[in-house]
């Protein structure tokens, strides 16, 4: 039996993550346990409160991503969640919502690659007459990847939300077990978001990787969310 957390986590979440989903409590000490309790009343259902083995009837492991098992995008492999991924989260949010937080997060990045691009006279187009200079467009190009992809990487391995999805009561968890993303995790997503959008396609890869969203079943999510195994839920 592997001992590895389940894939796209990026890691085992911090206990102290308040986000992280918890196991079913069990019921009460004392209760089923021991000869003189009905085999019924054992947390395990089984006789004396003793687990049967891998958790299933007959000592057979449950098949991979079944009941009880553990697959890329729900359960946890030692039963200690349940087989919905969502189980236990937030609703998912509404891609409207999602949408507005994005253009939010871009106007503030935008604002901040201009002010930077300006002030060391780096500016996307400038025509000398003759034509325009390239080397100007790719440096403020390399700059806006840059800028966006580590804010967004930040904000998410931080709290889960840019200051788009927070005024906006949204956040990002793992699909897997609700928690916030690993500082892997949250680059993965960034990139796929972020550097396709700086240097060739920013409105036609925008509106396919997070207008995906508004199609995807049964989780909602962009195409980034899909590099990361995570989801976008609101929280108020």
């Amino acid at each position: 039996m592997t001992t590895e957390p389940p894939p796209g986590s990026g890691g085992e979440p911090p206990e102290d993550d308040p986000f992280r989903k918890q196991p079913p409590q069990q019921p009460p000490h004392g209760q089923g346990q021991g000869p003189q309790g009905s085999p019924y009343d054992s947390p395990y259902g089984g006789a004396g409160g003793q687990p049967p083995p891998y958790g299933g009837a007959g000592g057979q492991p449950p098949p991979y991503g079944g009941a009880g098992g553990g697959g890329p995008y729900g359960g946890d492999p030692y039963g200690g969640y349940p087989a919905d991924p969502l189980s236990g989260m937030p609703p998912l949010a509404d891609s409207g919502r999602r949408t507005l937080a994005r253009i939010i997060d871009m106007v503030l990045v935008t604002l901040v690659v201009w002010l930077l691009t300006w002030g060391f006279g780096v500016n996307e187009y400038d025509v000398d007459g003759d034509g325009v200079e390239v080397g100007k467009s790719l440096a403020q190009s390399v700059v806006a990847a840059v800028l966006y992809i580590a804010y967004d990487t930040f904000m998410t391995a931080k709290s889960g939300r840019t200051l788009g999805k927070k005024w906006l009561g949204l956040r990002v968890a793992n699909l897997d077990n609700g928690s916030t993303p690993s500082t892997q995790t949250s680059l993965v997503r960034a990139l796929v978001l972020w550097v396709p959008f700086a240097f060739c396609c920013a409105c036609v890869w925008t509106a396919i990787c997070g207008g995906w969203s508004f199609f995807d079943k049964p989780y909602k999510q962009g195409l980034h969310d899909k590099a990361a195994k995570t989801v976008v839920v609101s929280t108020g």
